[in-house]
């Protein structure tokens, strides 16, 4: 059995029409349920009444632990390829609910229909949690499969039937991405693609260096040891990938925080040398169910733009604010809007109240010198720290959470971290968790969709692409696109013998921002005609005037072409 869990602010469905021969029926065609717990299951071949008690006493325990009141149970057959029997499946999931009436308000959505499903997910790190239950989730099981891999079906994503607007069809036509059966939910990118994903790294290092962080990395396996001394084992094992080793347990690594602090409590530090601000790019790996990925931006591979700022208490203040300014000009580069929301301590949590409170109140200081509305998130904290998110809106007026702050007084509890005050005895520092991006994978995704692949120059794949009209002008083509290259562009040069309209189409296809047309006219006059994606045009532009414009706007990183 494969279980999604998600803590809800809302779940909605409305029937649609029967899609099985075998379906339930029901009077209700469109249900919709605050506040709850929805649990998505696919109930697989070799489930049995133990399978089903197993799932849903785990999903009451987390209600119970929660203070959650409401569940819904809905059929969800895209998590598995190996599904039971349709009787045998309703069954059990009637007994899931069964159990789950007696004990909290339970909902089952009807067996074997299309639904239309919505749901809005809350923000905290435990609001979705997928698991394995039963014959399919042991490790034979995982073996068969691994042998049952059809390498000839390898080769390619099918994003068929997935409308034009979607990042993952976007992604196919510019050649940015792809994803294998052999490293299910986990990102190949291709030139293209990772020429993004590298501008948008380097962006943010530039950013980091001007507020003065460096830059560490920490190995990608750890003894489990690690994750029980930061808590991390209780709330989030299920969604690690963990595997026994002749040196114990081990874990590969979900989030960068706990090795982090290791490198902190390595050494003695000063109250002098606070703060120290790292910053990670390394790859995180997260135990995600088939069913439950979607294209880059739910992934089992994910890299963060983390960083880790250890600081003395008198300069909470002067670091929050460091952090809310470098989020504000991250955004503002790209145009984007956003919005604020303070999550507050969670029943399940770390440490007592009051360090809760103050760590609360210190970030609702931040905000509001910053002049920043933001909603409350009661309850919907870290284990281990308030927190503030910020969702993004995208040009479709979609909103995508992202970037992030926690204040953390549990960690240096936890692994004793200490440094020498001015008064020459130890003091506990604090720490500062943030991410602007968030996963990178999950932002470009973002991008894609908002930019319907125009990206802008800076990060664009290719900055321009020169087309020769004919022959005789290849050659000066050439020069102009070496010249170019050797300053540092992202050139292509389309010399084929196809037609003009042909050749700026192609262009046009690739989402390119400029391209570079050369004929007999501009050979002779030792100079070039320039259109950009939109169609504007300008003619006898010298190679020296083009080259200074769009490196200009690189390293502006301006939205706007031709100007």
């Amino acid at each position: 059995m494969k279980v999604l869990q998600l803590d809800v602010d809302n779940i909605t469905y409305e029937l649609v029409k029967p899609e099985a021969k075998v379906y339930e029926r029901s009077d209700e065609k469109r249900v919709s349920v605050d506040d709850a717990v929805a649990l998505l299951v696919s109930v697989e071949s070799g489930d049995g009444d133990a399978t089903a008690d197993q799932a849903i006493n785990d999903a009451l325990g987390f209600m119970e632990k929660n203070k959650r009141a409401r569940l819904v149970i809905y059929p969800f057959a895209h998590l598995s390829n190996d599904l039971s029997e349709p009787k045998e499946a309703m069954r059990l999931i009637a007994r899931m609910y069964d159990a789950a009436s007696k004990k909290v308000s339970a909902k089952e959505a009807p067996f074997g229909w299309n639904k239309k499903l919505s749901i809005a997910i809350k923000g905290h790190p435990l609001a979705e949690m997928s698991r394995s239950y039963g014959v399919a989730g042991s490790p034979a099981a995982r073996k068969v499969q691994h042998q049952k891999i059809d390498m000839s079906i390898v080769a390619k994503s099918d994003w068929s039937g997935l409308p034009d607007t979607d990042h993952r069809t976007i992604g196919e036509k510019l050649n940015l991405f792809s994803f294998q059966a052999v490293s299910p939910a986990m990102v190949y990118w291709h030139p293209r693609g990772y020429t993004i994903y590298k501008q948008l790294v380097e962006f943010i290092r530039e950013k980091e260096r001007e507020y003065g962080y460096d830059e560490i990395s920490t190995p990608g396996l750890a003894n489990v040891a690690l994750w029980h001394m930061s808590g991390h084992d209780e709330h989030y094992k299920d969604n690690m990938f963990t595997f026994e080793s002749q040196f114990g347990d081990i874990g590969l690594k979900p989030m960068n925080c706990p090795s982090t602090i290791l490198i902190y409590k390595s050494r003695k530090w000063s109250y002098r040398e606070l703060p120290f601000r790292t910053a990670i790019f390394d790859r995180l790996y997260r135990s995600e169910l088939s069913g439950a990925v979607t294209g880059l931006f739910r992934v089992k591979e994910l890299t963060q733009d983390d960083g880790h700022i250890f600081l003395r208490e008198d300069q909470i203040d002067q670091e929050l604010d460091s952090v809310l300014r470098m989020i504000k000009e991250v955004y503002e580069t790209f145009g984007l809007s956003f919005a604020a929301k303070l999550s507050t301590m969670p029943d399940d949590h770390a440490g007592d109240a009051s360090t809760w409170d103050k760590a609360t109140m210190q970030l609702r200081r931040a905000l509001d010198s910053h002049g920043m509305k933001y909603d409350i998130k009661e309850k919907e904290g870290s284990f281990y720290a308030p927190k503030i998110d910020f969702d993004i809106f995208d040009s479709q007026g979609r909103s995508w959470q992202c970037a992030t702050i926690q204040l953390d007084y549990q960690m240096p509890i936890k692994f004793g971290l200490s440094y020498i005050g001015e008064d020459g005895k130890e003091h506990m520092p604090v720490m500062i968790h943030r991410a602007v991006l968030g996963s990178l994978e999950r932002f470009i995704g973002v991008m894609i969709e908002h930019y319907q692949g125009k990206f802008p120059l800076w990060l664009s794949p290719t900055h321009a692409i020169i087309i020769s009209i004919s022959e005789q002008a290849n050659k000066y083509a050439e020069s102009v696109c070496g010249k170019l290259k050797e300053a540092g562009l992202r050139v292509e040069m389309d010399v084929s013998d196809r037609t003009l309209e042909y050749k700026i189409r192609d262009a046009q296809m690739q989402k390119a921002p400029y391209m570079i047309v050369i004929g007999k006219k501009e050979v002779d006059a030792g100079t070039l005609t320039i259109r950009d994606r939109a169609g504007k045009q300008r003619h006898d532009v010298k190679q020296d005037d083009f080259l200074a414009m769009i490196k200009g706007q690189i390293a502006s990183r301006s939205a706007s072409l031709l100007e």
